[in-house]
């Protein structure tokens, strides 16, 4: 079993990767600075997991510390040779995501993002960790010219939160042509929702939420009146827009697999869509909500937003293909995991 380095470890996708790692038998060193997440979050990593401890201190250690900071960088991996147990890959999640701040404000997005980015792969290169899996994201298609969307359509990006992670993933690339003890895998996800079914973890979004699954559960908790849905135009058959929605702990599962593909085989670079295959509507997921909670969501039409784009459904054929790997859980068991998580933590992580 390998040791993994995780960046950005306390967010919503790093606490469920963790825990299926963990569970395969791999030991984690997770790096987060805790400005989008929280400590209590990788707590309940332990707790799912049955870690004492005492075995969290050997299987899950903590840092907190920023991707920028290249001396903290450097420590972990000084650290990890010293007490014997080296790190032998990197799943980089850490990273800026909502759309909206990132058109307000693109240099902090380039400035955590990429030149983030750019520091732990120099710190991986100076310790010889060859191995990484980037999380990547379906919002660099930008508009697609038709669906479902195979990992050969053009990258085209239509905001700054998408330029990073194509710039991003065109650094990989050259990283991986100039040295081929590289092992690279860019998973490009298309639209993460639900959460572990326990209720200890979930997606804990810091003010005002901007996707759309912590909206509906919000206006189903009460903290907010109504939903917004933005268009009713679209080219669809009910006028919303349609996603891809894939649940957390399926995503989790395809990072399980991919590092096992990179671990078995040298030189790689992969570039892999991680989706259902299946589009649903906005209105489609309200529905698959109110069934799987018997809330009613009440909501409101507005216009649509800058950047949006009407459909957006991944090919996953590679996936499957390549790593063995697919999705298996509902929209509607997506709905009510996210549901369980946000009545057992009215306030996130917050207490």
């Amino acid at each position: 079993m390998a040791r993994v380095l995780i960046s950005g470890g306390a967010g919503f996708i790093g606490t469920h990767a963790s825990i299926v790692l963990l569970e395969n038998g791999h030991d984690l060193v997770v790096i987060d600075s805790f400005v989008n997440s929280s400590p209590i979050a990788l707590q309940r990593v332990k707790e799912i997991t049955g870690l004492n401890e005492l075995k969290a201190q050997q299987r899950l250690k903590v840092v907190e510390g920023d991707i920028r900071d290249k001396a903290a960088l450097q420590k972990i991996f000084t650290d990890a040779n010293n007490d014997g147990k080296i790190i032998d890959a990197v799943i980089h999640f850490a990273g800026l995501k909502s759309v909206k701040d990132s058109i307000k404000s693109p240099l902090n997005y380039w400035d955590v993002n990429v030149n983030g980015s750019c520091c732990l792969l120099s710190a991986m290169q100076e310790n010889k960790c060859r191995t990484l899996i980037f999380s990547s994201s379906a919002t660099l298609y930008g508009k697609p010219k038709s669906v479902p969307i195979s990992e050969t359509a053009a990258i085209d990006p239509i905001n700054a939160y998408g330029n990073t992670k194509a710039a991003i993933e065109k650094m990989l690339a050259d990283i991986s042509t100039a040295d081929s003890d590289w092992r690279i895998a860019c998973l490009r996800y298309f639209n993460p929702i639900g959460a572990h079914a326990s209720g200890l973890i979930g997606e804990d979004p810091r003010g005002t939420p901007n996707n759309l699954l912590p909206i509906i559960n919000q206006v189903a908790i009460g903290h907010q009146k109504v939903l917004k849905i933005y268009g009713n135009k679209w080219p669809t058959k009910d006028g919303t827009c349609i996603r891809d929605y894939i649940h957390v702990m399926d995503l989790a599962e395809g990072h399980a697999a991919a590092l096992d593909s990179l671990l078995q085989k040298e030189h790689q670079f992969l570039t892999v869509n991680l989706g259902t295959g299946k589009g649903h509507s906005v209105l489609e997921v309200v529905n698959s909500f109110e069934i799987a909670t018997g809330k009613k969501i009440p909501f409101e039409l507005s216009t649509p937003r800058y950047g949006d784009v009407g459909i957006t459904i991944a090919d996953p054929t590679k996936a499957k293909n390549l790593l063995g790997w697919e999705a298996k859980r509902s929209l509607v068991e997506s709905c009510k995991d996210a549901w369980t998580w946000q009545t057992s933590n009215m306030n996130g992580y917050q207490q």
